[in-house]
């Protein structure tokens, strides 16, 4: 059974990516474009092993999205990446605050992305 990534994001073209590279490696990929997309398949019980989410969204963003799962109790423990093009530390820590479990600086390459996925899903 492969093992299930969500992936959140606004730009359907790092969707589009992003769920190719994940694909060819094994795994199944579910997607939404937005936080609120993403809340309404968590809701409605999406069984998924690892949420990938971007940070700037527009409506709620990735960092109301991972308190928002992190509030139920099916994905308390789920591991969270947050995918960004922001490096700065402040972020980083607001994420890690959150629930976030790591993240994923874009532009990543696919070894980088599925690397970082190798270390925090089981």
């Amino acid at each position: 059974m492969p093992k299930t990534i969500f992936l959140v994001d606004d730009s359907a073209t790092i969707l589009l990516s992003i769920s190719s590279i994940l694909t060819k490696a094994g795994y199944a990929v579910e997607k939404a474009a937005n936080a609120e997309e993403a809340l309404k398949k968590f809701g409605a019980g999406v069984k998924v092993d690892l949420l990938v989410t971007d940070l700037n969204m527009p409506g709620m963003n990735g960092i109301e999205l991972i308190k928002e799962v992190r509030k139920l109790p099916a994905y308390k423990f789920m591991p969270i990446l947050f995918l960004t093009t922001e490096s700065q530390q402040s972020r980083k820590m607001e994420a890690k605050a959150a629930g976030a479990s790591g993240w994923i600086v874009k532009p990543a390459t696919a070894d980088e992305l599925l690397n970082t996925i190798k270390l925090v899903i089981r």
